[in-house]
């Protein structure tokens, strides 16, 4: 990203380690985004009611509401904050704990000890593809009772808009491009924290739970055994 871009970009970092908070304010600061901090998920509610912002960079470990926690009810209030990119700081990596993370609705995450740098690229990382013009089809995708929009990255089904993350926009759009082809496991996993391509499967299961009339018997977005999945639009 250039620093013009940096510059018309807000974040939020939300972590009650005072040190560590003031650090990434202060790097993300000299890097040219705008920054506003607060040390708790109650603090984070009251900056949002007052400010929008580009995405948010938020701990797990925090006294009161934790992480994951705050994730889940932010994304269910939706409107422009539960659509806000989340990028999760945790001393806690194992997978499970990653697949929680990106089971309750963040875009990305990032284990501590990090090096400010990769944050650095994640942050601009998500803040691509959650601007990005895609190049795949314009049409709306025909799923059932649902529609895909891939150039806007909305999915509506029966009329109503479906809030989606970032990353499952990411998803359906790459699916999108290549409709009615099986598309690699590993190669959709690019573009995830999760070379191994369990995070690609938790962001299936939760595209079927919004698309699908029967998830446990998926229509439209199929597993292809051995290679990975196809969209099968109508």
């Amino acid at each position: 990203m250039t620093p013009e871009e940096r510059r018309e970009r807000h974040i939020l970092v939300v972590d009650d380690d005072d040190r560590l908070r003031k650090l990434i304010k202060e790097f993300l600061g000299r890097a040219g985004f705008r920054v506003t901090a607060a040390s708790n998920a109650a603090g984070a509610d009251r900056l949002f009611e007052a400010l929008d912002f580009d995405l948010m960079v938020l701990d797990v470990m925090m006294p009161g509401e934790d992480g994951y926690a705050f994730t889940k009810r932010l994304r269910s209030k939706g409107g422009e904050s539960g659509r806000t990119p989340i990028l999760m700081l945790t001393a806690r990596d194992q997978t499970a704990d990653r697949i929680e993370g990106l089971s309750s609705g963040v875009d990305d995450y990032l284990g501590k000890p990090f090096e400010p740098q990769e944050l650095l690229l994640r942050i601009e990382a998500i803040l691509r593809r959650s601007t990005a013009r895609p190049t795949g089809p314009k049409a709306a995708l025909s799923l059932g009772r649902c529609a895909f929009e891939p150039e806007r990255g909305e999915l509506t089904c029966d009329g109503e808009t479906v809030r989606l993350t970032e990353a499952e926009v990411t998803l359906l759009r790459r699916l999108a491009r290549a409709a009615h082809e099986p598309v690699d496991r590993l190669e959709l996993a690019r573009d995830t924290a999760d070379a191994t391509g369990r995070a690609v499967d938790v962001q299936v299961t939760r595209l079927r739970r919004k698309i699908e009339p029967d998830p446990k018997n998926p229509r439209y977005l199929q597993t292809v055994r051995g290679v990975g999945y196809r969209l099968a639009p109508d």
